[in-house]
C-alpha cells in the first residue's frame, strides 16, 4: 500500500479562490492509481513564500516518513519561490526517500521514466539562475561603490554561530550530514566542518 499526501494551495485568503477543484481531483487520482490518501494540506497563501503553515507541517511529515508520496495539482501550486528553491523543495523529498508527482504536469514523477531528466533540466536552470544572482549582486556591489557607499551582507563568520547551532539541533534529532546540508542550504563539507569546530 503506498501512503500519499496532498499538497494543496489557493493564492488568496478572502474566498474568491478554492482548493476544492483541485483537491477533488488529486483524492479521485490517488484512488485510481489504488493509493491510500493519509495527509492532506491546505494553504491558503502566496506560493512565494516558503514559510506558510501547512507546507511546514508538510515537510515535517516528509522527514518522519509519513508518507510514500506527495501528490501536488502542479509546481506552482507547490511552490513559486523561483527555480533554485523550488528545485531544493523537490531534492529535499528525494533526500527522505518520499516520491512526488504533480497532477497536470504527466512528466513531473519521480516514479517515472522521466525522473532523471526533469532534474537535469531544472538542475541546469537553477545553476544558471544562480549565476544571474551572483552577477546581480557584483554589480549591485560595483555600483554601490562607485557611489561611495559602503554594503553588503554581514559577513560570514557573523552568521555561523547561528548556523552551527541548527546544524547541530538538526544532527542531534537523528538527520544525516547530506540532509542537513539540503535543509540548510550549505554543502556537506561545510555542515562537517561547523560539527567538527564545534567539537573542538
Amino acid at each position: 500500500m503506498i501512503k500519499t499526501a496532498i499538497y494543496a494551495r489557493v493564492s488568496t485568503k478572502d474566498g474568491r479562490q478554492d482548493t476544492e477543484n483541485q483537491l477533488r481531483q488529486l483524492r479521485s487520482f490517488a484512488a485510481t492509481q489504488g493509493w491510500t490518501v493519509v495527509h492532506e494540506y491546505v494553504d491558503r497563501a502566496s506560493g512565494k513564500r516558503g514559510d506558510r503553515e501547512q507546507f511546514q507541517k508538510m515537510f515535517s511529515a516528509v522527514s518522519k516518513r509519513e508518507f510514500d508520496c506527495l501528490l501536488f495539482w502542479s509546481l506552482d501550486r507547490l511552490s513559486r519561490e523561483g527555480t533554485v528553491e523550488t528545485l531544493n523543495h523537490l531534492h529535499r523529498l528525494t533526500i527522505y526517500g518520499v516520491n512526488y508527482r504533480s497532477f497536470t504536469e504527466q512528466y513531473l514523477d519521480s516514479t517515472g521514466i522521466f525522473k532523471e531528466a526533469v532534474i537535469g533540466i531544472l538542475a541546469a536552470v537553477a545553476k544558471h539562475e544562480r549565476v544571474r544572482m551572483s552577477e546581480r549582486t557584483i554589480a549591485g556591489l560595483e555600483r554601490a561603490k562607485a557611489l561611495g557607499r559602503v554594503g553588503g551582507r554581514p559577513k560570514t563568520e557573523d552568521a555561523e554561530p547561528k548556523l552551527a547551532g541548527k546544524i547541530r539541533r538538526l544532527r542531534s534529532q537523528g538527520q544525516s550530514i547530506r540532509a542537513i546540508a539540503v535543509e540548510v542550504n550549505k554543502s556537506t563539507n561545510t555542515v562537517m566542518r561547523l560539527l567538527k569546530d564545534n567539537d573542538e
